[in-house]
């Protein structure tokens, strides 16, 4: 199998990480549900993930690093915990359903606007409507950091500025970027930083989180037991346990950690370097094909992203295509990102999209040109 569906999980993880969920498994407690050797083992493998995370994306503080089961999580908790009644907040197409279903269920129990940010036929944002969207009662702007499904990059320190200017917070969805290109939230002016585990940082699936700068504060998304304060009636106050009832996804986060260490091993520069140059292989192989369409820039950054079309071939058809025949793994229709899809005017056909990790080879890059330029021919 040529898995090239990365875009929604790494499916090839680090040697390292099977092991330490095994081990975790075998070994591990319940975090701050005990003072003995394997709820202690549970505490420290917790804490030492979140310093790892917060030296990744250049958080200043490790308690400000909050797990949860996926960036979905993390989005909601976000999202729901920082607008209340009244305000306004700025969101784009280039958005996945993470964000676009919590705004829409905010918006109605809360009456909270929503404003977006257009993108054109190229899957561009246009920059300008920022400034002209944003509103007095503006709270925060929402992006993803690189659209799923065109690979289109976001100029956040851009959109920081703007926000920031106008007194609005920033909470980005690092959903494609985390791992695989570099992310530092004080550089960039990031105020809240949503990822997940299990796509670039090479993780097991349920583990994600976010990461909050000082000075924002973000109200609980649900409430219980934390090991902590038990006889307060509310939930307490401080990072992290603030934002994490209930018992953590321990096993989990231990894979996630061992994933982390590879990735300081090996440097997100070169993660970065090595995807990028099996993007643009790929890419510069199947653009001039007679009949296949890609879409997204290509000009400047972009993530490990190729999605494309077939003449007029139903997008799923094309992906069983590439199943069937050559054993090519990849996603194709709506990819959760209805907006996009209609910007780039492919609702009726869906896409396909081709996504590509660390463990990627050209070999395989080349056996996926070969077979859409064979399919292309049929």
């Amino acid at each position: 199998m040529i898995y090239l569906d990365n875009a929604a999980t790494t499916l090839h993880k680090p040697p390292q990480v099977g092991p330490a969920i095994l081990s975790a498994m075998e070994t591990m407690g319940n975090s701050a549900r005990g003072s003995h050797g394997g709820s202690l083992d549970a505490a420290h493998t917790i804490y030492d993930c979140r310093c790892k995370l917060a030296a990744l994306f250049r958080c200043p503080r490790p308690d400000r690093v909050v797990f949860t089961s996926n960036v979905t999580e993390a989005l909601n908790m976000a999202l729901w915990g920082l607008l209340q009644d009244g305000d306004h907040v700025v969101a784009t197409d280039w958005d996945h359903n993470s964000i676009l279903r919590p705004l829409r269920h905010i918006s109605q129990e809360r009456n909270v606007g929503v404003s977006f940010v257009h993108a054109d036929s190229n899957g561009n944002l246009l920059y300008s409507d920022f400034e002209d969207l944003m509103q007095p009662n503006t709270r925060l702007i929402v992006c993803t950091h690189a659209s799923n499904l065109t690979g289109n990059v976001l100029d956040v320190a851009r959109v920081s500025e703007i926000a920031h200017r106008h007194g609005a917070l920033l909470v980005l969805d690092a959903a494609q970027t985390a791992g695989s290109r570099e992310v530092d939230m004080a550089a960039m002016g990031v105020d809240v930083l949503c990822f997940t585990g299990h796509k670039g940082l090479m993780g097991p699936q349920g583990t994600g989180g976010l990461c909050i700068a000082p000075g924002v504060e973000i109200h609980p998304y649900k409430v219980g037991g934390t090991g902590v304060q038990t006889y307060r009636e509310t939930q307490p106050v401080q990072l992290p346990v603030a934002l994490e009832a209930g018992t953590l996804n321990g096993h989990g986060i231990a894979g996630l950690s061992a994933a982390l260490d590879y990735i300081n091993q090996v440097g997100v520069g070169a993660i970065h370097d090595k995807e990028k140059t099996l993007t643009m292989r790929f890419y510069q192989g199947v653009r001039d094909i007679p009949g296949v369409r890609v879409y997204g820039d290509f000009s400047g950054e972009h993530s490990a992203i190729v999605t494309l079309n077939i003449r007029s071939y139903d997008s799923g058809a094309v992906a069983d295509a590439l199943w069937d025949e050559y054993e090519i793994a990849v996603r194709a229709g709506a990819h959760c990102a209805p907006r996009m899809h209609r910007a780039l005017g492919t609702v009726d056909q869906g896409a396909v999209r081709f996504s590509f990790s660390w463990f990627t080879t050209e070999d395989e890059i080349d056996t996926a040109i070969r077979a859409v330029k064979a399919l292309a021919q049929e």
